[in-house]
């Protein structure tokens, strides 16, 4: 079975006016009806006696991994509990809450998690479900955080998964697409609060980063450079632990580089008012951590977005290869990411088994012309061993994409275990992971 994994518009559902979409608008959901139940006894009746059911997060993604033809389902207006546990090491915490609003309240109690993504505004279980990320050569991505997670089954009923699950299915479940259940609550790692000072540097030449990649983003706690592959140069934003690395201004990373004397937009001539303090102010993990502040929001959405992940060491060759590109993605690419993102053992994360480079696209809206670079772009990394983030465009064929991931059919054995008549499927993981005839 083949599924167009770079045209996310529905026709049929178009002819809705009443058809949700995602933030971005680039995909009308399928789904005949939305509910958004307000307890757990509901969800579970909405969930056993529904055909083909699906959790809808915050709609950050920009395929179908969370589209249906049945129903659709919204965490958000279930019981907000975050609730830390014996020992302050963990924290459990309900699905559909955002990240912004765990990291509030668990810094309000003196504790933080370890990492975050450049947008705090996405829900929980959706970004582990898709193996989203923040940036640190030590830092795993936001999966990597989850100690257990609570799954609703097609029944109704509830399995808890941990990560020492005698059967090893736990390292199948968290990042899942979805396709297992529904995830209503998750048991996270926390740890005590800490703060970040964010420094920038201006004129960092690519060059620099390629030669020596492991120094640039191991130079702070966390790490990002942004680039358009164009001018040869990058803006490398420094998130350093004071409790660790200090909160001095590091020391320019390469000759040409030169410290930012105002706070920046990763897109050049943007208004940094919606970013994170910088120059080097110290504070709260979760107000520097991301790009973005949670209060506002940071575009309207009208772009599309892509992201490759690659083994470490192909850093420089896939740096390479993108530049070569730069002149024809000018006027479709707004702006590019460089993060790194330390491996586990997560079996659908695009981190699995290897330390990553992660290279990140944020194009315009302009799908026609945006589809065909997206495609340039996966010609040259994808036989670099590339692995397409889960929520974001590609052009690779499913089969392709999933043989990706050494542990693919382990996952499909486990979906065929766990939700034997297909109630969590959908188009795209039935092409991804094909049920056993």
């Amino acid at each position: 079975m083949s599924v167009d994994l770079t045209n996310s518009w529905s026709e049929d559902a178009m002819t809705r006016t009443d058809a949700p979409t995602n933030w971005a608008r680039n995909t009308v959901f399928r789904a005949r009806r939305v509910r958004r139940p307000a307890s757990l006894d509901e969800l579970r009746q909405i969930v056993a006696s529904s055909d083909r059911v699906r959790a809808l997060g915050t709609g950050h993604s920009f395929n179908r991994v969370a589209d249906t033809t049945g129903d659709l389902v919204r965490l958000d207006a279930l019981p907000g509990e975050v609730t830390v546990g014996p020992g302050r090491r963990h924290a459990v915490v309900a699905a559909g809450l955002r990240h912004a609003e765990v990291a509030t309240r668990l810094h309000a109690q003196g504790l933080a998690l370890a990492n975050l993504a450049s947008l705090p505004h996405i829900s929980v279980a959706g970004a582990c479900a898709t193996g989203t990320h923040g940036s640190g050569s030590a830092l795993q991505g936001l999966a990597g955080s989850v100690a257990a997670l609570d799954l609703l089954t097609p029944d109704g009923g509830t399995l808890r998964l941990t990560r020492d699950d005698p059967a090893g299915r736990f390292d199948g479940a968290v990042v899942a697409l979805g396709a297992l259940g529904i995830v209503t609550a998750v048991v996270l790692d926390v740890e005590p609060a800490f703060e970040i000072a964010q420094w920038l540097q201006t004129g960092v030449p690519l060059d620099a980063i390629a030669a020596d990649t492991a120094a640039v983003f191991g130079s702070a706690y966390s790490v990002s450079a942004f680039t358009d592959w164009r001018s040869g140069t990058a803006t490398v934003w420094q998130k350093r632990r004071t409790d660790r690395e200090g909160g001095d201004r590091p020391a320019l990373l390469a000759a040409g580089a030169e410290h930012a004397d105002r706070p920046l937009h990763p897109i050049p001539g943007m208004p940094p008012t919606y970013c994170t303090e910088q120059l080097g102010t110290p504070g709260p993990w979760h107000e520097r951590l991301p790009h973005f502040r949670p209060e506002f929001t940071p575009s309207s959405g009208d772009e599309l977005q892509s992201e490759l992940l690659l083994p470490f060491e192909a850093a420089a060759e896939a740096v390479a290869a993108v530049r070569g590109l730069g002149e024809r993605m000018a006027g479709a690419l707004q702006i590019s990411e460089i993060r790194t993102v330390a491996a586990d053992d997560l079996w659908l994360s695009p981190a699995y088994g290897r330390d990553s480079i992660a290279l990140h696209f944020t194009w315009t809206s302009d799908v026609q012309a945006v589809l065909p670079l997206i495609a340039a772009v996966e010609e040259r990394l994808l036989p670099l061993g590339a692995r397409p983030h889960w929520g974001k465009l590609t052009c690779a064929d499913p089969a392709d994409l999933a043989a990706r991931f050494p542990r693919a059919a382990d996952f499909a054995a486990l979906a065929g275990e766990l939700d034997p008549k297909g109630v969590f499927r959908n188009d795209l993981t039935e092409a991804l992971f094909p049920a056993a005839a």
